[in-house]
């Protein structure tokens, strides 16, 4: 079994003759994105999986992780975007609750960083830094605190063995400090962004860290990677998803919503967001990423969704087995009105309003992609990661965007840090 993407409810919105016609006109492109050969080479590292995740590295991952598990009450994980999206959504999804997991370093925010440091007073702490950029401000400056935070309880020697930097092996800053330091080195693979890079060991220490089987979440995303580079185009769940996108953004619809009705999926539709805005918003393109947590957002979005702009369309996740029942309770009496569910199970009424939100929002004139997912498994939760990876590539390349890059991320970084030397430089003349 495997992720599968259902288009039956957007045959009225695109005929096969469109998609076909789209798959013809680009098939030599998409030949070359389905064998990787495009010029991105410099960024396509994720897409070998034995690359950037090979056996021995494995290893060293399952035995930083097991005496992780052994030693710490709290695991802080210091990166922002791609740097930890990835592994937070396996772990906010099916992590156990071994060590507590604290996120930081994705905000400047000086509650927050109060919070985290009072949350490690009494406990053993292990820190994992992630960084292929180490310029970056939010994970660079809550590390700062951080490392000597913990060289203040730990000493320097201590600390260092409770710190593990994942960075790029190339003389980066954060490399070269690792090693004066002493800590444990994983890498950040030079040719993977971080958008792309939870099956990696920026993604993987921290999902083993959770209890997670990473064995298993790198079969689900090789199998996967099998299909959709064996498949021809017009059978093709990658292809299609991609194609489709793309006619239906010609058609005016810029906005895409991940839907789902599961909330554990809530911290994959945030890593989702990022794939797809940080990838094909740029040049003037590309369709408006968002995502509803239902049934909960249809009591605040929903009526938009039904009846607003027809400028949107919807992918939903539909969890085939939500591997978890709760029945309602018996009562003999009518006292709060719900006798006609009396003795229902949850997964019961959760797949009703699924199925009756699909139907609303197409007859009101929403395009409704299906994307089934058998189960909330470490494995199929590998073939999701690298289907979206794969299909974003495809989408933004469609698209004509270069689907790696992010331009617009460096220009609010530039004014940023001018602004914060300015203030510097002022600083030390006055003084």
């Amino acid at each position: 079994m495997k992720v599968e993407l259902d288009l039956t409810r957007v045959s009225t919105f695109i005929s096969q003759d469109e998609i076909y016609d789209s798959i013809e006109k680009h098939r030599e492109l998409i030949k070359k994105v389905l064998k990787a050969s495009t010029e991105d080479q410099d960024n396509l590292g994720w897409v070998n999986l034995s690359s950037v995740a090979n056996e021995q590295l494995i290893i060293e991952i399952k035995e930083k992780a097991d005496e992780i598990r052994e030693k710490a009450d709290v695991f802080v994980l210091i990166g922002v975007g791609g740097s930890n999206q990835g592994a937070r959504a396996v772990i906010e999804s099916m992590g156990d609750n071994n060590v507590e997991i604290i996120y930081a370093g994705n905000n400047l925010s000086p509650q927050s960083i109060n919070r985290i440091i009072s949350k490690l007073s009494d406990k053993s702490v292990y820190v994992n830094v992630i960084a292929k950029n180490f310029s970056t401000l939010e994970p660079g400056i809550t590390f700062r605190v951080l490392r000597n935070y913990l060289e203040q309880r730990y000493g320097a020697t201590g600390a260092a063995k409770r710190i593990i930097a994942t960075a790029s092996l190339n003389n980066s800053s954060l490399e070269i400090l690792g090693k004066e330091k002493g800590y444990t080195l994983l890498p950040f693979p030079m040719d993977v962004g971080g958008r792309f890079s939870v099956l990696s060991s920026v993604g993987l220490l921290p999902i083993a860290v959770a209890g997670i089987d990473i064995d298993d979440l790198l079969k689900g995303a090789k199998d996967i990677k099998e299909e959709i580079q064996s498949r021809k185009p017009e059978n093709n769940s990658a292809v299609l998803y991609g194609v489709i996108r793309n006619i239906l953004l010609q058609k005016g619809y810029n906005l895409e919503i991940l839907a789902f009705f599961e909330p554990l999926l809530s911290y994959f539709s945030k890593w989702w967001v990022q794939l797809f805005g940080e990838s094909e918003g740029k040049d003037g393109k590309g369709i408006y990423p968002t995502a509803c947590s239902f049934t909960e957002d249809l009591h605040s979005l929903g009526q938009y969704i039904q009846e607003g702009q027809r400028m949107l369309f919807e992918t939903f996740i539909n969890l085939e087995n939500p591997g978890a029942f709760y029945k309602i309770p018996h009562e003999e009496t009518d006292s709060d009105g719900f006798q006609y569910i009396d003795s229902q199970d949850f997964t019961f009424l959760n797949k009703t309003a699924y199925n009756a939100t699909l139907k609303a929002h197409t007859e009101g004139g929403v395009p409704c992609l299906v994307l089934n997912i058998p189960e909330l498994s470490s494995y199929y939760m590998g073939q999701l990661f690298y289907f979206f990876q794969y299909a974003c590539y495809i989408s933004a390349s469609l698209l004509g965007v270069n689907p790696f890059n992010q331009p617009g991320v460096e220009a609010y970084k530039n004014v940023m840090f001018s602004a914060l030397k300015s203030v510097k430089y002022k600083s030390e003349n006055d003084s």
